[in-house]
């Protein structure tokens, strides 16, 4: 029985790092598995990014062109502003909102009486 137990123990020992082996080829696969669905992941997050990207830059664009007409409306508006005071001061006619300027009360419409209202011919008179 002494040559058996040697050869018992190394099919052991053959056995045992088999088991070992296959439980590090199902960890290989497991982790490359999940690391297949964390680059699809970083891929959708690279894309989402990519596209919140040119959404800000499209938005930057808009504001500068925003930026750009409504620094021209006020430029324009100052502009009309001098034309308006020119012809103001060529015509000797106060500013509208110079404090020699006064608002004009308004007034109060009159109420309209209603008269008797002649009847035509067939209509009913109702009293």
């Amino acid at each position: 029985m002494a040559t058996s137990v040697p050869r018992t123990r190394a099919a052991a020992a053959l056995r045992m790092k088999q088991i070992s082996l296959d439980n590090q080829d199902r960890t290989i696969r497991r982790l490359r598995a999940q690391l297949a669905t964390e680059r699809r992941g970083l891929a959708a997050t690279k894309k989402e990014l990519e596209e919140t990207r040119a959404r800000i830059h499209e938005a930057e664009d808009s504001m500068q062109a925003q930026h750009l007409l409504i620094e021209a409306l006020v430029d324009e508006k100052d502009s009309l502003l001098q034309t308006i005071h020119g012809l103001q001061e060529a015509n000797n006619a106060p500013a509208p909102f110079d404090g020699e300027w006064e608002e004009e009360p308004e007034e109060e419409p009159e109420e309209e009486e209603i008269g008797d209202i002649p009847l035509g011919e067939g209509e009913i008179h109702d009293e």
